[in-house]
């Protein structure tokens, strides 16, 4: 089969050619014949099988030869995302599929002014990519309205839903014309989405071209056990034991990707970073050097989750695993794209065992657990059933109580008597709190090991002095007297 065979024009057929597309991809041949005939569609397809293509090549076409020329302030096409990066990212596909086309395409989000997108908007788009957020301030302000809009595009719905978008996207879907084109792409839909789309859709064309939530046959998947504390110095051996020099690296919070960046620096590795407290200029700058080969190491939280087209990414890495399970799908979906054989690996500590089971459950398969000598995990992560149910291991028997012993005798002959009272005491209550927030995202602790607080201690009777407290009356204010305890 080829692309001429699913009736696409000339000008995207050499546009295809000019970026070395072969042939189609199965849900482009599912697909493009039931967008250019104007059918609602529901497509779902794990990441890196071409599903933008199925969308932005027929819409092109219907843009050349349906509907009359847009107006200003207003767009022929409207297609929400989750994310920046992937606002970009699709933007980016329509400009390249559609060179030569008299069209114009823009991309409106979050964390840059709106100023340049409302003025860009006043020539009315053809294709206007947006995030829903950033949409409803630009509808408020009338710098877009509706009423032109033929079809619209939801990609990666169920992210936007775990975002916390439902209320928002609500509003738009009131706001469209009710004769229009819907379309549905996602790796996954779950049963929230799907009884969204049922209220949108009208008898849509479904197309499903891999199991629901399956992740590519071609990734090898694997989890390395291994206590919290101990992640970044067990992330630095694989890399260096396994020589990986080029990966996308997952870490859950924005503290644990500097501190690893950090790291791997030290090591000599060209590294850059992606997280939400970054600019929106520099992450794409980050994402382009990772793309060209600049950056060896690209350390990410899951807004680099979704939607980055990453040539050739031989590796995936999972320090954290997600709170999301969908998101693993997402993850390591950046590699194996468009057939091409990929690796990845789950650092994983006890504290995950319920995400990797929600995971595994996910992607009906159990992951193989592989033990990196050196770094076996003193805290032992939990097997999975089949269900991705946490098989407990049966408790062991309580040892019983030492019999009372006089104070400073030995339980045992020959064996020294142990301590009394007073004589290992704990630290401070202060340098316990230095010692607690030393490790829990400082620039100087590991945040992988960071403890959680302790529960604040009961209060002294009041006869007793605490840290601070002022010397009881009647002593003189100066003097040498005994230091307080």
């Amino acid at each position: 089969m080829s692309f001429a065979s699913l009736g696409l024009i000339d000008p995207l057929l050499r546009n295809l050619q000019d970026l070395n597309y072969q042939t189609p991809t199965p849900v482009q041949a599912k697909a493009i014949p039931a967008v250019l005939s104007g059918k609602d569609v529901m497509a779902a397809a794990q990441t890196g099988t071409g599903k933008t293509a199925g969308f932005a090549l027929p819409l092109l076409q219907r843009l050349v030869q349906h509907g009359p020329a847009v107006s200003s302030n207003r767009a022929r096409v409207l297609l929400l995302v989750p994310t920046r990066e992937l606002a970009e990212q699709v933007l980016q596909s329509f400009i390249d599929y559609g060179r030569g086309l008299d069209l114009r395409f823009l991309a409106a989000y979050g964390g840059v002014s709106i100023n340049p997108q409302m003025m860009a908007l006043r020539k009315g788009v053809d294709v206007l990519v947006a995030t829903p957020g950033r949409l409803l301030d630009l509808h408020r302000q009338n710098a877009v309205q509706f009423d032109q809009v033929q079809t619209l595009v939801l990609d990666e719905a169920d992210r936007m839903l775990d975002l916390g978008f439902a209320r928002e996207l609500d509003a738009v879907f009131a706001a469209l014309p009710v004769q229009r084109q819907t379309l549905l792409f996602s790796a996954t839909f779950s049963d929230d989405i799907r009884a969204m789309a049922a209220g949108i859709l009208r008898s849509p064309v479904n197309i499903s071209v891999s199991p629901p939530n399956a992740t590519a046959s071609n990734i090898k998947q694997w989890v390395v056990p291994v206590d919290k504390k101990n992640k970044p110095d067990l992330f630095m051996h694989l890399v260096a034991e396994n020589q990986w020099e080029h990966a996308l690296v997952f870490v859950k919070t924005r503290n644990g990707v500097d501190y690893l960046a950090a790291m791997l620096d030290d090591a000599g590795y060209a590294v850059d970073t992606i997280h939400g407290d970054k600019p929106q200029p520099a992450r794409l700058r980050a994402l382009e050097r990772f793309k060209s080969g600049e950056v060896q190491m690209l350390v990410a939280t899951d807004v680099a989750a979704r939607g980055l087209d990453i040539d050739d990414l031989p590796l995936v890495i999972n320090v954290d695993l997600p709170i999301v399970a969908q998101d693993y799908v997402h993850r390591i979906g950046r590699t194996g794209r468009a057939g091409a054989s990929g690796v990845a690996v789950s650092l994983v500590c006890a504290d995950e065992a319920p995400q990797l089971a929600a995971i595994e459950a996910l992607i009906r398969q159990t992951l193989r657990r592989e033990e990196e000598p050196g770094f076996e995990a003193e805290h032992r992560v939990p097997q999975t059933s089949a269900t991705g149910e946490i098989i407990k291991k049966p408790k062991k028997p309580k040892k019983p109580k030492a019999p009372n012993v006089a104070p400073g005798a030995s339980q045992v002959p020959g064996k020294k008597p142990r301590p009394q009272s007073g004589e290992n005491k704990r630290k401070p209550a202060a340098q316990r709190a230095v010692a607690v927030g030393k490790g829990a995202g400082s620039p100087s602790g590991n945040p992988f090991s960071a403890q959680r607080p302790r529960s604040k201690p009961a209060s002294k009777p009041a006869s007793q002095p605490t840290a601070g407290s002022r010397k009881p009356a009647g002593k003189p204010a100066g003097g040498r007297g005994k230091r307080q305890p």
